[in-house]
């Protein structure tokens, strides 16, 4: 069973983290993963995009797909090629404090205050470890404690200082959905 899931978003909120904290945690658990991204010459502000392809055996689809499975949005600017890839029956998630576009395909949508609970919680830059927690509570693609570890492993060790509170959003996110309110990734159909 393979999963294709495009990140996107705004360079510094955090999409490559995000992508590379799921791959991660694939991995941990013993999967197949591909992880392709992509991003502007911009810091901040341009174009971020990422694709992960999640498999339980070897990986058969190319780093760019033209189907996807899943789909985060951390903001809407760059939404739209994406949105005609997703699979009837597939699952969105969007970042409700940057995301004011409506989506018409025909997929689940959770809209997560993802922006709004980092900024409770005091890290205004965590909001992408949010939407990672409510990511996996939504689709059941890996454990959370697994996707603990992976980031605690995506940290470069100059900003270790910030691994408990990714931590801490990462379980805030998963609490904001409750577990597995889309079927586990293994049991929707290809």
């Amino acid at each position: 069973m393979e999963r294709e899931i495009l990140l996107t978003g705004i360079g510094g909120q955090g999409v490559q983290l995000a992508a590379q904290v799921l791959a991660r945690a694939a991995t941990l658990e013993g999967r197949s993963v591909s992880a392709l991204g992509l991003y502007g010459g911009m810091m901040r502000g341009g174009n971020t995009d990422s694709t992960l392809i999640v498999a339980d055996r070897a990986i058969e689809a190319p780093p760019i797909v033209p189907r996807a499975w899943a789909a985060i949005a951390m903001h809407d600017e760059f939404f739209a090629p994406i949105e005609p890839k997703l699979r009837p029956g597939g699952v969105v998630l969007v970042n409700d404090s940057t995301f004011a576009g409506t989506i018409h395909a025909d997929v689940t949508v959770h809209r997560v205050a993802a922006t709004d609970t980092a900024v409770a919680l005091g890290m205004p830059l965590g909001a992408s470890m949010v939407m990672v927690g409510a990511f996996i509570a939504a689709t059941a693609l890996v454990g959370i404690d697994a996707a603990v570890e992976a980031m605690r492993r995506s940290i470069p060790s100059y900003r270790s200082q910030h691994i408990a509170d990714n931590e801490t959003a990462l379980r805030a996110g998963l609490d904001l959905l409750a577990p597995n309110t889309h079927p586990a990734w293994e049991q929707v159909s290809a």
